[in-house]
């Protein structure tokens, strides 16, 4: 889609620098921005109030935290007459908390101009939206299934729409809406159609060629650019010990507010409640919970009293939390985007963040391969020893006990201390105290010699000397003979993204969906666009609970080759009753999230 009408950013014009009242903005938008201290807009919403928005469908390409929301709600607003009662716009967001936070965003912007915001959002009664669409609404701000379903109900009248905009688009598809984008897009009538997404997978692609005419792109993003506001940091920990080397982190880093990303709904739970038995005010953020749950667990991270936050990949570009010291995410991500939009929760509007991975050392080596085409500077380090996370526990305890506050609680507690010190003597008992106020605390792993020792089987490793199911064995000569091993199961996994052409892509989705080392998974052969992968034992037991990961890199399981016997005969097989019988190349499933 991006051709010799595209623009990008390369400088500013001295209009771009004059502020908002340089793009002839009505009186009641610049208003609502004076109210909320707005003065400069940013490089998307220059890029777009400058463009000929009224004249093009468009595409924009811009990274989440860059100010994309008002870069469509202000020109879309000021095509809009004061006091409209009927849907004008309409917004598609892919989760229900970005979603409900574009509607507050257009609620506040649009007060002066007398129009009414709906959200249609699932998870949420269905009666009360239908009200408030029949009174009268212009803007309507939703997610894909229930727009659908208002609009098939008769009950959202896109009659009179003029705008239309896919915010995240590329995340809608991901989490497999197409066919629901697709219903809406061909009930709409004409007029603009605006596209906001970060990147542009093949699929994007292809929508924006079927539903959007001549659209003119502008692009704020480069590839593989990093955010200047983020640091980049990993954290080499021992293999199986993610949520030990979490605790440490914790410990260690003393983030302020965190957002902990997770791969799945139950690690999310798991997670959450580990860190809470050791001490820690932390939630769980997922698809499973109720809207009203998913609304006082994200009112509690934003006010503070919860100050650790696990999510999954849902909540990845949904959330929009101010103060976000730290993103944490475990292990490694399902690939480049993924990991650039988890950053991208910390380091907004302006404010510095640090994005921390952890990694063990068999993903270490494929995380450096996803960065590998990118220009991100990444700090490497290992996990801190037990000596050092314990002096910096000290350090936060004496902050916390020298600068609390003298309140009526310490009054209280003063008599108490002065009759402890007149029973005791001084140095004990402050030694007790402290000891007392540990016992209550997390203490932390000692993961420092298991990492090296790790390190050392893998280098044996790489030098012929393998240690584990396929080590080497004395030959008859006393010499070494490796075990040769077993044949793996070849499976079929067909791709949604078009002809497959990148085995280090195929290997890399294996790995990371099925949560296995390199050495699970055999030949790979890549066949237009399906892929024939061998996989040994291990990984094979995991292909099963892999599948929704697999179809996040666009792969679905459609069976197991027959294996063969060495009379040429098939044996037994899995997934289908029949051998060799696959579904059509290119058959879609949608991803279960």
């Amino acid at each position: 889609m991006e051709d010799a009408r595209d623009i990008h950013t390369e400088g500013q014009s001295p209009l771009e620098e004059a502020g908002f009242g340089a793009y002839g903005l009505k009186e009641e938008l610049m208003r609502a921005l004076a109210r909320r201290g707005f003065e400069q807009p940013t490089p998307v919403q220059q890029r777009v109030l400058a463009s000929n928005w009224r004249e093009r469908d468009m595409i924009v390409r811009a990274r989440t935290g860059s100010g994309k929301t008002l870069a469509f709600l202000l020109p879309l607003l000021q095509d809009i007459q004061a006091g409209e009662r009927v849907p004008r716009i309409l917004i598609l967001a892919p989760t229900r908390e970005l979603a409900q936070q574009t509607a507050h965003e257009a609620e506040w912007l649009s007060q002066d101009l007398r129009l009414s915001v709906t959200s249609l959002v699932g998870g949420m009664e269905i009666v009360p939206q239908l009200k408030e669409l029949h009174h009268g609404a212009a803007v309507i701000v939703g997610t894909p299934g229930r727009v659908r379903d208002h609009i098939e109900r008769g009950s959202l009248n896109v009659e009179w729409l003029q705008h239309v905009v896919l915010d995240e688009g590329d995340l809608m598809l991901d989490m497999g809406f197409r066919d629901e984008l697709e219903a809406i897009l061909g009930a709409l009538p004409e007029g603009s159609r605006w596209l906001f997404s970060a990147t542009m997978p093949e699929e994007m692609k292809a929508l924006a060629g079927r539903y959007l005419k001549d659209p003119m792109t502008l692009s704020l993003v480069e590839e593989g650019a990093q955010h200047s506001d983020i640091l980049h940091r990993v954290y080499m920990i021992p293999s199986h010990r993610r949520l030990e080397g979490l605790v440490n982190i914790l410990l260690w880093e003393h983030p302020g507010r965190s957002l902990v990303f997770c791969h799945t709904k139950m690690e999310s739970i798991e997670i959450a409640q580990k860190l809470q038995d050791q001490g820690f005010s932390a939630a769980a953020l997922q698809g499973d919970m109720t809207q009203n749950e998913r609304n006082a667990v994200l009112a509690s991270f934003k006010s503070g009293s919860i100050p650790c936050l696990v999510a999954t990949n849902v909540a990845a570009r949904g959330l929009d939390v101010e103060g976000v010291t730290h993103v944490i995410q475990l292990g490694l991500p399902d690939d480049q985007e993924t990991f650039v939009h988890r950053s991208g929760r910390t380091g907004r509007a302006g404010n510095e963040g640090i994005n921390l991975i952890l990694l063990s050392p068999p993903e270490a080596g494929r995380f450096r391969d996803m960065l590998r085409s990118t220009q991100m500077k990444v700090e490497w380090r290992d996990m801190p020893d037990l000596e050092s996370i314990r002096a910096v526990q000290r350090e936060v305890a004496e902050h916390n006990l020298l600068s609390a506050p003298l309140d009526e609680e310490y009054a209280s507690c003063r008599l108490w201390a002065e009759d402890l010190l007149s029973r005791a003597e001084p140095k004990v008992l402050i030694a007790k105290l402290l000891a007392f106020l540990s016992t209550r605390t997390a203490k932390g792993y000692p993961l420092s010699e298991e990492l090296e020792r790790e390190r050392e089987r893998r280098k044996r490793r790489g030098m012929g000397q393998a240690a584990g199911p396929y080590a080497a064995v004395p030959g008859p000569h006393g010499g070494k003979s490796p075990i040769r091993r077993p044949k793996g199961t070849m499976v079929r996994l067909s791709s949604n993204r078009g002809p497959v052409q990148d085995v280090g892509h195929i290997l890399n989705a294996l790995c990371t969906a099925l949560k296995v080392e390199r050495r699970e998974v055999g030949a790979i052969r890549l066949k237009g666009d399906y892929v024939l992968a061998e996989l040994f034992p291990f990984a094979l037991s995991h292909l099963e609970q892999g599948r929704a990961a697999l179809a996040r890199w666009g792969l679905y399981f459609d069976g197991v080759l027959p294996q063969r016997h060495d009379d040429g005969a098939p044996s037994g097989r899995l997934g289908h009753s029949k051998p060799g019988r696959f579904p059509k190349a290119g058959a879609r499933r949608r991803s279960a999230r």
